[in-house]
């Protein structure tokens, strides 16, 4: 009996990946606009939009549905900075495990909340972006591996959301 659970569980998420390798391939040949309009294949960077859309930006979770203050705070930031993350790549490649087309695609849903490195990268935007910064220089500072230096223990005390 306990093995013919394992064999299915086993086939229950092959087919499941089987299932979304098909969704993916099919959105990859689909025509039209490519969400992810900045990635490159030489470089192998993660999706992100080289420019805003014409239409409005998807909202970012509500900061009060987590519990732990490091995410609140950082899911606050990332709303401050919508426009930035819709710019930018995430290295974690959700992209191609998950469909994201760019890092605020972490923002919209519960992802970057159990996503260290979403996090890192969220945070170094929204600091860049204070300093002046333009998503296209917080881009290619991303692309440098520049979040792997963000130290989020800041973030996990209630005042640091400012």
């Amino acid at each position: 009996m306990r093995k013919s659970s394992s064999v299915a569980l086993v086939f229950v998420f092959a087919m499941a990946g089987f299932g979304f390798g098909l969704l993916h391939a099919q959105d990859a040949s689909s025509p039209g606009p490519s969400a992810a309009q900045g990635k490159s294949q030489a470089t192998d960077v993660p999706a992100y939009h080289a420019i805003l859309p014409k239409d409005a930006l998807p909202e970012t979770r509500d900061p009060s549905q987590f519990s732990d203050l490091q995410t609140k705070n950082v899911y606050a930031l990332a709303a401050k900075v919508k426009s930035v993350l819709y710019q930018q790549p995430c290295y974690c490649h959700c992209d191609k495990e998950m469909g994201h087309t760019s890092l605020l695609s972490c923002y919209t849903d519960r992802h970057a909340s159990v996503c260290v490195l979403c996090q890192k990268e969220a945070v170094l935007a929204y600091t860049e972006t204070k300093k002046g910064k333009t998503p296209a220089q917080i881009r290619k500072e991303i692309i440098d591996g520049k979040w792997k230096d963000v130290d989020l223990s800041v973030y996990e005390t209630s005042a640091a959301s400012n």
